[in-house]
């Protein structure tokens, strides 16, 4: 048995579907079905069932998949160990951002991507409950992200900084002067709101009923730059977290007076994994940020 095998396995698994394996395996539709044939008569077992409309797994195959991806993980592992222990800092770092932390990122990416031209950087922008997901499967190293509503047991929230939900206008607005706003000072104004999914959405569902309180919402997004345009532009205003507008000096953030208007800025990781040497140092260059620290960090390594 090789893990190869076992990671053409696993993708055969998640698919459903041989000829969407091959595809994202980059292998040929044959090799891979000679490879699952390998495993299975090393195993002396199916372990899919195949027709010519489906592909299912059988039993023994469902009960081999999440030892699979455990053995598939372990490994991963062991080679960011070895990696680490060759040089100080190398290979691939998997970050995990929603997009409202976008904005607070770009001083430390910039010096991290100067000093260690060694590690490659992917970047994944989605949404909290997407990013989580791909924590649980070892898809990213760690996730930026808010504290979410609902707890994760397997995984770990270090908190970066406080934040608050906040209504988003331009400077020259009437109201941008005011220290904070209520729901009805707005209620008049087309609101670009963020999407069902966003965590500003996530926390103002929460707290307030939209439409019973007669918020105007003229448009919903999931592009935070794009909301940003738009409040720019001086169409509408919006609700998002103050650390969304930090490279917008055109535009202003004024608290909106809700109860339990709190948000906190986490980094997110598996509890009782292996953490590369990469992700610790990008992180502390995070936390030392101009960025992160105009925010307010209140204490940086609290765990939840």
């Amino acid at each position: 048995m090789e893990l190869r095998q076992l990671h053409y396995f696993v993708k055969v698994a998640q698919t459903l579907n041989f000829s969407e394996a091959a595809r994202l395996l980059f292998i040929t539709q044959s090799t891979l079905s000679q490879q699952i044939r390998q495993l299975e008569n090393e195993l002396g077992t199916a372990l899919f069932e195949r027709n010519s409309h489906s592909v299912s797994l059988t039993e023994n195959g469902a009960s081999l998949l999440p030892l699979a991806e455990k053995t598939l993980l372990a490994a991963r592992d062991c080679k960011d160990r070895i990696r680490d222990l060759q040089t100080a800092v190398s290979g691939e770092l998997i970050i995990g951002t929603t997009f409202s932390f976008c904005p607070i990122l770009t001083e430390t990416l910039q010096n991290f991507l100067r000093e260690y031209p060694g590690v490659k950087l992917v970047i994944f922008s989605k949404s909290m409950e997407e990013l989580m997901e791909m924590l649980r499967k070892r898809e990213v190293d760690f996730v930026l992200a808010f504290k979410p509503l609902e707890e994760y047991g397997e995984i770990e929230s270090h908190v970066l900084f406080e934040d608050k939900l906040s209504v988003i206008l331009r400077k020259d607005h009437p109201l941008a002067q005011r220290e904070s706003l209520s729901v009805g000072d707005i209620a008049h104004l087309g609101v670009a709101m963020p999407a069902k999914g966003l965590q500003a959405r996530n926390v103002l569902d929460h707290h307030i009923d939209i439409v019973r309180e007669g918020l105007d919402v003229t448009v919903e997004l999931n592009d935070v730059n794009m909301l940003l345009d738009i409040v720019q532009s001086g169409i509408c205003i919006s609700i998002l977290s103050d650390a969304t507008i930090y490279h917008r000096d055109n535009l202003k953030a004024v608290p909106l007076d809700i109860p339990g208007n709190r948000m906190v800025g986490c980094i997110h990781m598996l509890r009782n994994t292996y953490r590369k040497k990469s992700a610790e140092i990008f992180l502390k260059m995070l936390s030392r940020s101009s960025e992160v620290s105009a925010l307010a960090v209140p204490g940086v390594g609290n765990h939840r």
